[in-house]
């Protein structure tokens, strides 16, 4: 299950942007996965619990956005959003394409809360 290994690196990032801004926890990423990226959803979302178990990210919510195939033909130049199990120009029919969508998998954002600073002591005269 390659999703794990994806979700490991996928919490190491959000680690490292969370401790870049000073952030206690991390309440939500977002990741866009383009339908031709060789991940399933449903097995992501279960990796990621595991991989964020112990984290800075331990509570946080996995939003996923599916991403669209998209190509590009090399005959008519044609741009447009295809099955990702028929990947043929639908202007021309033509096979000469090139996949310019869909093949992403994307971190979009992450929800990051931190702390209340504490208030400064009370002055004793």
């Amino acid at each position: 299950m390659h999703e794990l290994a994806i979700c490991q690196g996928l919490v190491d990032e959000v680690a490292r942007v969370a401790s870049a801004q000073g952030a206690d926890e991390v309440q939500a990423v977002t990741v866009a996965v383009g339908v031709l990226a060789g991940v399933d959803p449903g097995l992501l979302e279960r990796a990621f619990t595991i991989a964020r178990a112990g984290t800075v990210a331990a509570r946080a919510r996995l939003e996923l956005h599916s991403l669209p195939a998209r190509v590009a033909c090399s005959e008519c130049g044609a741009e447009a959003e295809v099955s990702p199990n028929r990947l043929l120009c639908p202007g021309c029919g033509s096979w000469q394409v090139r996949v310019v969508g869909g093949d992403e998998l994307l971190l979009m954002r992450v929800e990051l809360t931190r702390a209340a600073p504490a208030a400064p002591p009370a002055l004793q005269i």
